[in-house]
């Protein structure tokens, strides 16, 4: 079984886009830091995401993590990031899942592979688990940012293969 770490953006546009399914659905069980957990229930969030997480499903794990960092790599990202990417660390994780680039370049360096939003929609498009046109379009509902040409190139890739 794949050790996979989750930030907060992935798991909070997949939920308000009503497509968090697809993460147990693709990758068995999610570890999160209680950081996270705590980011994901803070008012600011979408009520939705909020009452999807309030009792945490089955497959999503939540683990403390003692923010004490030195590395300077780690020590510039924010709570969440660096709870995440310390606990990915820590349990020799086989993939990230964040968005943020500063989290993703940090994660990179440090060993780890990394895959955002869009990349998770990506592949589960690529299983065939979730039309990616769809998706997107639910995506760019939000307020997530991506660069509209990547999400362009994924889905004439997606044409291509079809």
């Amino acid at each position: 079984m794949r050790v996979v770490v989750a930030d907060t953006t992935p798991l909070r546009y997949l939920a308000e886009i009503d497509l968090l399914d697809l993460l147990p659905r693709l990758f068995e069980t999610i570890t999160i830091p209680s950081v996270v957990y705590e980011e994901l229930q803070r008012p600011a969030t979408p009520a939705l995401t909020r009452r999807l997480l309030k009792a945490p499903p089955a497959w999503l794990k939540i683990e403390p993590v003692n923010l004490v960092a030195v590395d300077p790599v780690i020590v510039r990202l924010d709570d969440g990031e660096k709870a995440a990417l310390m606990l990915g660390l820590h349990l020799n994780a086989d993939l990230l899942l964040m968005d943020e680039r500063k989290g993703i370049a940090a994660a990179r360096q440090k060993g780890l592979q990394a895959l955002g939003t869009v990349g998770v929609l990506n592949l589960a498009a690529e299983q065939k688990l979730v039309d990616l046109s769809d998706a997107f379009v639910r995506l760019r509902r939000t307020n997530f940012h991506c660069p509209e040409e990547l999400m362009e190139k994924l889905l004439m890739h997606h044409k291509r293969q079809s």
